[in-house]
């Protein structure tokens, strides 16, 4: 069962109750900040290497790419606190991790283990991801009735790295949380078409991922 979202570009996005948490069941595509101001749409590849302001995307610079996958953003516009809709936030890792802990505690995870490794069906959408023999899955094609068993519609939007290239659209989704680990690096979720997987790792601000947000 599905709710809404509006941006403040007017953008509608489907939202999804998993245990305690509310969440964007779409990436998210706006361009202003929740006060209005415009967050800069960098092209070149030379000035977004060079950010330390915040920033955003299409990937490949192609705005109907954002129309299905939503847009980039580097973490320095996350880290305006302005970047969702008023009353909802970019989560945590924390709050990622409770995400993480709730399917998994909640059968979610279809082989029966105890770790994030297979909970990424789960999540996937059932269309927009590249596969070996059957389109729409992540990992194996094993368990497709799991495929976004709990509705939250991972898409794979790529990313663009520090030297401002493109990569990986419709073979990675990759999202940031709200927390810094280093002056250089914040923390982030990212998800592989070939690996039933969610993976936790660090990496440098200036990257382009898409956000999800979270109700407050």
């Amino acid at each position: 069962t599905y709710g809404s979202i509006t941006d403040i570009d007017g953008n509608t996005y489907k939202t999804v109750t998993i245990g305690t948490q509310t969440w964007m069941a779409e990436n998210l595509k706006v361009t202003k900040y929740n006060d209005g101001a415009a967050i800069p749409n960098v092209t070149d590849a030379t000035a977004w290497s060079e950010l330390t302001t915040g920033a955003l995307c299409d990937y490949e610079n192609t705005p109907s790419n954002s129309e299905t996958y939503g847009k980039l953003y580097n973490w320095y516009a996350v880290n305006t606190g302005k970047l969702c809709p008023t009353g909802w936030h970019v989560p945590s890792d924390a709050e990622w991790t409770t995400l993480e802990n709730y399917l998994i505690a909640n059968g979610y995870n279809y082989d029966g283990t105890t770790t994030e490794d297979k909970i990424a069906k789960a999540m996937a959408s059932s269309s927009g991801w590249e596969s070996y023999s059957e389109a729409g899955t992540v990992g194996n094609n094993d368990y497709p009735e799991k495929q976004n068993e709990s509705g939250f519609t991972a898409l794979p939007g790529g990313g663009r790295g520090s030297s401002g290239t493109f990569d990986f659209v419709g073979n990675f989704g990759s999202w940031w949380s709200a927390t810094e680990l280093r002056t250089y690096s914040a923390w982030y979720r990212v998800m592989n078409y070939s690996y039933g997987s969610v993976s936790r790792d660090d990496v440098s601000k200036e990257l382009g991922f898409s956000v999800r947000c979270l109700r407050d």
